[in-house]
C-alpha cells in the first residue's frame, strides 16, 4: 500500500512538468512567426522603394531624349533654312531671271469680295381709321420696299445707297460716300442723305420704333423728315472726363419743300449737332444732343395777285434730345427699358402774302416715348406727341401759299397725340407691329382714331438697319 501511494505523486508530478514544457515550445514557436513575418514586410517596403527609384531613372531617362530630340528638330530645321537662303543667294548673285508669269498670293482679296452687298427691305401696313367727320374706312398700303446697296471701294473709303420703290413713285433716298482716312477722328461724307438732325430724322421708317416718325418732325419737316444732299464732317472731340463727344457739321442745299420753298437761288444749308454719351454704370448709358439749323428763302409771293418780291429772310430750327437706356448685362436679350424724348423750335422769317410787310411765324413740339423688351421677341411701347403751331389770320387764304401746318388761322391752336404699341420679333429679318393712335387738338384736326398693322420684312445681310 505504501508503494501504491508514493508512484501516484510521482506520476502527477511528471504530467505537470511535461504541460509547462509543451506550453514553452507552443510560445517559442509563436516569436518566430512573429520575427518571420516582420522580416517579410521589411523586404517589401525595400524592394517597392528600390522599384519607385527605377521608375523615376526611366522617367528622367525619357526627359532628357526628348529634350535632345526637340534641340536636334530645331537645329536641322535652322540648318534646311540656311541651306534654302545660300541657295536663293546664289541664284541671285547668277543673275538667273525670276520667271515673270509665277504669281505669289498673302491675304489677298478675290474679285468675289468686292461685289457691293444688296439687301431688300419691305415695309406694308393696314390701316383701320375713323373721325368725326368721316366713317370708318381701311387701307392697305405697301408703303417702301428698299433696295440697299453697299460696299467698300477701298480701306478707306465707303458706299452706301437706300433706292426706295412706292406704289406710284420711285425716289432715291440716301446714296453717299464716307471718307475714314482724313485722320483717326475726322470722318468726311457727301452726297445725299439723311439729316443729323437729333436722333430719329437720321433713321429710315422701317427701323423706326413706331410706324412712323413723331408728330412734330413731320409737321416741321414735311412727313420724310429733313433729307438733302450735300457735305458733313464728323468730329470725335476730345473725351470730357468719362463722356465721349461727337460735333457733326452739314452743309447742304436747301431743298426741303416745308423749310425752304421760296429758297429760289438754292442758298445752301448749314447744321450742326453736338453729341455727349456717358455710361452711367455697366447696365445704363446717357445720351443727350443739340441741334441747330439754318438756311435762306428769297422770293415771296404777295398781294392777291400773286406778285414776286425778292427779300431774303432766314430760317432757323433748334432741337434739343435725350436718350436713357437700361439694358441689365447678364439679361440684355431679354430685358430693358429706354426712354427717349427730342424737341423742336421753329423760327421762319417771311414776307407776310396779305401785304403788311415782315413777319415771322413760330411753332415748337416735342415727342416722348418709353420702351421696354419684356422678353427676347416682343417689346412694348407708348409714344406721347405735341405739336403747337403759330397763329396767323392769313395762313390759309386760297389767294396765297398755305402756311398751314407751320400756321393756321385758330387762336391758341395746338395738337396732341398718344400711341401705344406692341412689336413681336418673329426672327431678325421679320417683325410684326400693332399701334393704336389717337389724335386731337384745338383748330387744326378732328379727333382721329387709327388701328395700324405693320409687317416689315429684310432679305439680305443688313437687317432692319436704322441707316
Amino acid at each position: 500500500m505504501r508503494k501504491k501511494f508514493t508512484i501516484i505523486p510521482m506520476l502527477l508530478l511528471w504530467g505537470l512538468l511535461t504541460g509547462i514544457a509543451t506550453a514553452q515550445n507552443e510560445e517559442t514557436t509563436t516569436d518566430q512567426l512573429n520575427v518571420k513575418i516582420l522580416h517579410l514586410q521589411q523586404q517589401m517596403i525595400e524592394m517597392q522603394k528600390k522599384h519607385d527609384a527605377e521608375i523615376n531613372a526611366l522617367k528622367q531617362q525619357i526627359n532628357e531624349l526628348a529634350i535632345q530630340n526637340n534641340k536636334q528638330k530645331a537645329n536641322d530645321e535652322l540648318t534646311s533654312l540656311r541651306e534654302l537662303a545660300q541657295a536663293e543667294t546664289a541664284k541671285d548673285e547668277s543673275g538667273e531671271q525670276k520667271d515673270e508669269n509665277v504669281t505669289f498670293k498673302s491675304q489677298a482679296l478675290g474679285l468675289q469680295t468686292l461685289n457691293p452687298e444688296i439687301s431688300v427691305t419691305g415695309d406694308f401696313l393696314f390701316s383701320s381709321r375713323q373721325d368725326t367727320t368721316n366713317e370708318q374706312s381701311s387701307d392697305f398700303n405697301f408703303r417702301n420696299l428698299g433696295v440697299h446697296i453697299q460696299s467698300w471701294l477701298d480701306p478707306y473709303t465707303h458706299f452706301k445707297s437706300a433706292i426706295e420703290f412706292h406704289e406710284d413713285e420711285t425716289e432715291l433716298g440716301e446714296a453717299y460716300v464716307t471718307l475714314y482716312n482724313l485722320s483717326d477722328d475726322l470722318n468726311f461724307t457727301f452726297g445725299k442723305f439723311r439729316q443729323q438732325f437729333g436722333v430719329v430724322n437720321r433713321w429710315h421708317k422701317h427701323g423706326l420704333d413706331q410706324v412712323d416718325f413723331p408728330l412734330a418732325l413731320r409737321k416741321i419737316f414735311g412727313n420724310g423728315g429733313l433729307n438733302q444732299s450735300g457735305a458733313s464732317l464728323d468730329w470725335l472731340m476730345p473725351p470730357a472726363d468719362d463722356a465721349s463727344q461727337l460735333l457733326t457739321f452739314q452743309v447742304t442745299d436747301g431743298s426741303n419743300d416745308r423749310l425752304f420753298t421760296d429758297n429760289t437761288s438754292n442758298r445752301p444749308s448749314l447744321l450742326a449737332h453736338y453729341k455727349n454719351y456717358r455710361d452711367l454704370s455697366k447696365d445704363t448709358y446717357m445720351e443727350w444732343g443739340l441741334t441747330g439749323l439754318a438756311g435762306w428763302n428769297d422770293r415771296w409771293e404777295v398781294g392777291n395777285f400773286n406778285t414776286k418780291q425778292d427779300s431774303r429772310k432766314m430760317t432757323t430750327v433748334l432741337g434739343a434730345d435725350f436718350t436713357l437706356l437700361w439694358e441689365p448685362t447678364e439679361k440684355m436679350r431679354y430685358r430693358n427699358i429706354e426712354w427717349r424724348s427730342e424737341a423742336y423750335w421753329l423760327n421762319k422769317d417771311i414776307l407776310a402774302p396779305d401785304g403788311s410787310g415782315e413777319d415771322t411765324l413760330n411753332a415748337w413740339g416735342l415727342y416722348s416715348y418709353l420702351q421696354s423688351k419684356i422678353s427676347r421677341t416682343v417689346d412694348i411701347g407708348i409714344r406721347g406727341d405735341l405739336y403747337i403751331p403759330d397763329t396767323k389770320s392769313y395762313a390759309e387764304n386760297p389767294h396765297w401759299t398755305s402756311l398751314s401746318p407751320l400756321a393756321v388761322t385758330g387762336d391758341n391752336p395746338y395738337l396732341w397725340q398718344i400711341c401705344p404699341y406692341i412689336t413681336w420679333w418673329q426672327s431678325p429679318f421679320v417683325k410684326f407691329r400693332t399701334e393704336y393712335d389717337y389724335c386731337n387738338g384745338k383748330h387744326i384736326e378732328n379727333p382721329e382714331h387709327v388701328i395700324w398693322l405693320q409687317a416689315i420684312f429684310s432679305a439680305g445681310p443688313h437687317k432692319h438697319e436704322r441707316y
